[in-house]
């Protein structure tokens, strides 16, 4: 069965061809010139691997829409969007204007409907070169989008309401910058928790999602991690999970009593964990490789554990199996309780973005934009089809009802790159997304 694909994708028009252009210019689509954005559908049909070769999607372009051009600047982000009724939220960071800043769009024009600056100036120079000033995702209570940004040495969280306007804004901590910040909010009942793992005074916090105040603090070990706090049901109740810091450690969530904690996994984590209900996942990358399952009822008891390198794509459990994508670009899938690898698959490219559970299906794409459709299943490694979206890809796409939303994280050279993909496919198999 084929599996069919639209993109929906605004590039700007230039003197040199987009991607996007490329392709239009391919198929006999002649794109204007100009001050313009265009706004295209991509539908493609991705039939299954067969004949020994892979087939790619035969492509249509169509444009649905125009507005005009912004001056292109050095926006980068590599926190994945958010959507929220017909709105999708997105962080960014401009480096010509040393803004870091909260998008918004509506999901299905692609139009941008407000930008709202947060913080100006502070900008850090150093870091690793995948990081950027704009790492963490949103996370949105319903009235509220809260963010995280690393500005000028130290770790804020801010809330806006839907129409871009600021409610307040909290000072978590210091900050001391190893490779960068990517932890992202996460909202729980009233709060909305926080963690900035680093070298110099790292903290868990939980702070009230009306007012910023905040509820709770838990110093954290001083050494450089960029997990994000994770809450999972797991063991019959719900646990506030970190790892990282050479520990893995559960919390109760309103009040930051620690429940369990026991030494494992690395030092520096990014992954965010998933469970099967009985255990929970840590991978890291260094110091050392690792992969583990951890019984999450406080016993301490570790169930298994390789030196697998899943450092910074995050895990899927899926039916009693858990799947991951290596950095190096290769899938695997292991029994969640004993740690069996059933099959592994080299993809290619380096991966950076979390694969994506949709049905009986994963979503992975790579740096360079390649995206792999294969099963989810214990069985074998089987690649559905493949297909080629934009040229850098560093945050994991986001699905919603069908239709998956993507940001290009350089904005440097192109202008603004916003992506929508629906899978019909999708409609009738509902997932669990990372």
């Amino acid at each position: 069965m084929a599996t069919r694909l639209v993109h929906v994708v605004a590039y700007p028009c230039r003197s040199l061809p987009s991607p996007c252009q490329r392709t239009s210019q391919r198929l006999g689509y002649r794109p204007h010139h100009g001050r313009s954005h265009r706004l295209a559908v991509v539908a493609g049909t991705q039939p299954q691997r067969g004949g020994g070769r892979r087939a790619e999607a035969a492509l249509h372009v169509e444009c649905v829409g125009q507005r005009p051009v912004e001056k292109p600047r050095s926006r980068r982000g590599h926190g994945s969007p958010i959507v929220v009724g017909e709105q999708v939220f997105l962080a960014t960071a401009d480096h010509d204007l040393q803004t870091q800043s909260v998008l918004c769009y509506h999901r299905t024009t692609g139009q941008r409907l407000w930008q709202t600056e947060v913080h100006r100036g502070g900008f850090a120079t150093t870091g690793n070169a995948k990081s950027s000033l704009a790492s963490a995702t949103a996370a949105c209570d319903g009235q509220r989008v809260f963010i995280n940004f690393l500005h000028a040495g130290a770790i804020y969280t801010t809330a806006l309401d839907r129409d871009g306007r600021q409610l307040w804004q909290t000072k978590v901590t210091d900050y001391v910058l190893h490779q960068g910040f990517g932890s992202s909010p996460a909202v729980y009942r009233s709060l909305v928790l926080v963690s900035a793992d680093n070298k110099g005074t790292g903290v868990l916090a939980a702070l009230e999602r009306a007012t910023g105040k905040v509820v709770w603090k838990q110093e954290r070990p001083k050494a450089p991690n960029y997990a994000s706090p994770i809450i999972l049901n797991v063991a019959g109740r719900d646990q506030l999970l970190m790892t990282g810091c050479d520990l893995v450690a559960s919390f109760e969530p309103l009040t930051g009593k620690k429940f369990w904690e026991i030494e494992g996994s690395t030092t520096e984590c990014v992954t965010s964990t998933v469970t099967d209900g009985r255990h929970i996942f840590t991978s890291g990358g260094f110091p050392k490789s690792h992969l583990a399952a951890v019984r999450a009822d406080g016993s301490g008891k570790v169930a298994w554990q390789n030196n697998t390198r899943v450092y910074v794509p995050s895990l899927l459990v899926h039916r009693g199996y858990l799947y991951g994508v290596l950095d190096a670009g290769v899938a695997a899938c292991w029994q969640c309780d004993t740690g069996k690898e059933m099959w592994k698959a080299r993809l290619g490219g380096t991966f950076t973005a979390s694969p994506v559970l949709v049905g009986d299906h994963i979503f992975a794409t790579n740096e360079s934009g390649r995206t792999f459709l294969f099963k989810a299943t214990p069985e074998a490694f089987t690649l559905v089809g493949e297909n080629q979206l934009g040229d850098e890809v560093m945050a994991t796409r986001r699905f919603a009802e069908a239709a998956f939303i993507s940001a290009s994280p350089c904005l440097a050279t192109a202008g603004a790159r916003r992506c929508c993909i629906a899978s019909a496919s999708a409609n009738k198999a509902r997932g669990r997304t990372s």
